[in-house]
C-alpha cells in the first residue's frame, strides 16, 4: 500500500527590481513581480502548526527582497541575480528558516512573470 504524503503548497510574491549582467555588461534595471510556489513538508509526517506560523517564516525570510533593486542586496551584490541564481539562493534561505519550525520545503517554483519559472527541488531518489 503506498504510503501518504502530506504537502503545504503556499504561494507568496515578491516585488523587487534587477538587471542582469552578461559577459561584463549589464543591462538595464527592471522590475518583476516574483511569484514564489513552495512545497512544504513536515519532518515528522504531519503538521502540527497553523498556516499562519508557517507564512510568517515565509514573509520574515524574504522580506529583505521586496521593494529592492536586488543587485545591491547580498548576495546579489556579487552574484549575478539571473532568476535561476535567485531561485536557488531563496531555495537554501528558506529551507534553513523552514527548518527551524520542523518543516522541510520540498520544492520551490519561482517566476518572473506568468510564463517563466525555475524550479528547484530536494531529489527524494533514493
Amino acid at each position: 500500500m503506498n504510503q501518504k504524503v502530506f504537502t503545504y503548497k503556499l504561494r507568496t510574491f515578491i516585488n523587487a527590481s534587477h538587471a542582469v549582467r552578461w559577459q561584463g555588461v549589464q543591462g538595464a534595471e527592471h522590475p518583476h513581480t516574483w511569484e514564489l510556489i513552495l512545497d512544504i513538508r513536515p519532518v515528522d509526517g504531519q503538521f502540527d502548526l497553523k498556516f499562519e506560523d508557517i507564512e510568517a517564516v515565509i514573509a520574515d525570510s524574504v522580506a529583505p527582497f521586496h521593494g529592492q533593486f536586488l543587485n545591491e542586496v547580498p548576495p546579489f551584490d556579487q552574484l549575478v541575480p539571473t532568476l535561476e541564481n535567485f531561485a536557488e539562493q531563496l531555495f537554501d534561505l528558506l529551507s534553513e528558516a523552514l527548518e527551524k519550525i520542523s518543516c522541510q520545503l520540498h520544492d520551490l517554483s519561482v517566476g518572473e512573470s506568468p510564463t517563466r519559472y525555475y524550479s528547484v527541488a530536494i531529489n527524494s531518489e533514493k
